[in-house]
């Protein structure tokens, strides 16, 4: 009788847990712009109620790191490339949830109005980590600047891989989050979408050069732990993401500087 009991009350403790998480608001990291702004769209005028904290981020924070320690539930602001490159060097592995937009990245510039106009030995600053840095120069290939050896899509790249430097392009490595500050200080700046739109930039319109959306392995993800990646509100807020609402949202918004991967 006393371990029937006893199997009741830990069933009902069980059940009480599980309750309470279900009702605690669900933590998520998130970039100001675009990010923490599709969200709030999210609980706004999509799902009023939803349990949903977000917890806005800017410069040098690491959301992974706060992630695996239990800071949070889950983040939005990154791709996949950077997230993999994170897992290997914080010892751990997430699970990408949800696939929302693309953040075009862009080549910017002060001082000249087209690609054309840049001189030999002019400064291009890109950013300092191994992703967004290959990432960057893959744009300047595609516009002509400079010629990659690789040609495999996924392989990071280094200063050593440009085989061919015409205009002699000299690069500047700067933290991701202070590169739309170096552009009064260099001829070219290459900038992430998301960094461009919380300067003020407009990608659409204040680029001289952006990604293309097709294809584009650097589609922004929400990201959770193992653990929660099958929690009730996990999967609720990445069906409310990839929505066509949501979708439809981002289009009216940010026109062309933020792309849905689902279309409206």
């Amino acid at each position: 009788m006393m371990t029937t009991r006893r199997s009741v009350l830990a069933g009902a403790l069980a059940l009480s847990a599980t309750k309470a998480l279900a009702a605690a608001p669900l933590r998520v990291i998130a970039s100001s712009v675009p990010h923490a702004e599709i969200l709030q769209y999210v609980t706004g005028a999509l799902a009023p109620g939803f349990p949903l904290k977000v917890i806005e981020i800017s410069g040098d924070v690491r959301p992974n790191a706060l992630l695996r320690d239990g800071d949070a539930d889950a983040n939005f602001f990154q791709h996949v490339p950077y997230l993999r490159a994170e897992e290997a060097e914080l010892g751990v592995q997430f699970a990408v949830v949800a696939t929302v937009h693309v953040e075009p990245l862009g080549i910017y510039a002060r001082r000249v109005k087209t690609l054309a106009e840049v001189a030999k030995g002019a400064q291009v600053a890109v950013a300092n980590d191994v992703t967004n840095f290959t990432r960057g120069l893959k744009l300047l290939q595609a516009n002509g600047l400079i010629r990659l050896r690789s040609s495999d899509a996924g392989a990071f790249a280094t200063l050593q891989d440009i085989a061919d430097n015409p205009k002699e392009l000299r690069f500047v490595e700067v933290a991701r989050s202070q590169l739309p500050r170096s552009l009064d200080d260099v001829a070219l700046a290459v900038i992430n979408g998301n960094d461009a739109l919380e300067y003020g930039l407009v990608p659409a319109r204040d680029s001289l050069a952006l990604e293309r959306a097709e294809g584009n392995p650097y589609a922004n993800v929400l990201v959770s732990t193992q653990a929660l990646a099958k929690d009730g509100r996990i999967q609720r807020l990445a069906s409310l993401l990839t929505s066509a609402e949501v979708a439809r949202f981002i289009q009216d918004r940010y026109k062309g500087s933020v792309i849905p991967v689902r279309a409206a």
